[in-house]
């Protein structure tokens, strides 16, 4: 019987009345121990998170034959905008491009009329499809099914997931992505040990840099990882996934075995409440992350127990909303002082 025991990770509240509840879990390893686990061990599937880690596995055979685009758009999950588009090209030879197999889709931000029809560029995991093409060729490994479970790729990373969590994986479900490659089933706690690793092993291959020094090809235009990755300064690497997943792989001087930190929203991909939780998480580290803008009517607030016990005295230094978030959700005046007698029902005599 799988956990799925979502708990509360915040309430979005209008005038003081919570209107939504967001319900999810998260996880924080430091190196590779588990710290602290508010719903973590749900399961679910790592999807497009765990890139970084997939793209790994190659890393090394990929180093000399991509640029630095290219290296970060490998683990990308991106908005198709003229970057992405150029940097995934470059991975393969033009001779190559039918081998890529991911669906045919539009970008996944769009911009003003679109006249495009769907093409395999589009798709949000095409820089991995192509890098992984890409290690096939160089590994002298069949590219045709290379999305399958058996593929050699795919269990290379598999077997990459079990050295890091220190034996098998609690659960043996594999299921397709929505790629088309395989994703496995995880727990939130196992996701997180994966991200401690990233911090741990940083210096191993090229994925930290990379991804710090091209954060728009990760994501793109306001993307939450996008802007994590720019908001702290090559500390921080964040990852997103499909349906309600982001990664933290963090460095810190309180934390020199490295810190790990996933959040699992239950409800799916919802951008604004993940970006929220992780202002909080990233703001008691040390760490500014703006606000999604703008935050108008609702006002959102975490709940205390997804920060680690010795953190949650540092919750006080972080700003729930910015200074110039609009306050729509209630009028600023007191009608006691414009209307007389209108709660008690007489004649109401305006002042």
């Amino acid at each position: 019987m799988h956990d799925h025991s979502w708990v509360p990770l915040l309430d979005s509240r209008r005038n003081g009345i919570a209107e939504v509840t967001v319900h999810g879990a998260i996880a924080w390893f430091k190196g590779h121990k588990l710290w602290h686990s508010y719903g973590g061990n749900v399961l679910c599937y790592g999807r497009s998170m765990m890139k970084p880690v997939q793209i790994k596995v190659v890393a090394k055979e990929l180093d000399s034959h991509l640029s630095w685009e290219s290296k970060a758009v490998s683990v990308a999950s991106h908005n198709a905008e003229t970057i992405h588009i150029q940097a995934v090209r470059d991975i393969l030879k033009p001779s190559e491009y039918g081998l890529l197999q991911t669906p045919h889709s539009l970008p996944l931000m769009q911009f003003g009329k679109q006249m495009r029809r769907p093409r395999r560029w589009y798709h949000s995991c095409s820089g991995k499809h192509a890098a992984i093409l890409r290690a096939c060729e160089l590994n002298r490994w069949p590219r045709i099914g290379y999305t399958l479970p058996q593929h050699p790729f795919h269990q290379r990373y598999v077997a990459k997931v079990q050295e890091i969590l220190g034996g098998q994986l609690q659960s043996t479900i594999v299921a397709k992505d929505g790629c088309g490659l395989p994703t496995l089933a995880m727990t939130v706690n196992e996701l997180a040990a994966t991200f401690a690793d990233l911090a741990v092993r940083k210096d191993e291959d090229w994925i930290w840099e990379a991804m710090v020094r091209h954060p728009d090809h990760i994501g793109g235009f306001n993307r939450l990882d996008s802007t994590i990755l720019k908001s702290c300064e090559g500390r921080v690497i964040a990852k997103e996934g499909a349906d309600g997943l982001l990664g933290l792989s963090i460095i810190h001087p309180d934390f020199p075995e490295g810190l790990g930190v996933v959040i699992k929203i239950a409800h799916g991909w919802d951008s604004r409440p993940t970006w929220y939780v992780a202002r909080w998480v990233l703001g008691v580290l040390g760490f500014d992350l703006r606000n999604p803008y703008p935050l108008e009517r609702q006002k959102s607030f975490i709940v205390d127990a997804l920060i680690p016990p010795e953190l949650r005295g540092r919750m006080q230094d972080v700003k729930p909303w910015d200074d110039w978030d609009p306050d729509q959700d209630r009028w600023s005046f007191d009608p006691d002082s414009y209307v007389k007698g209108w709660q008690d029902g007489h004649d109401t005599q305006l002042h």
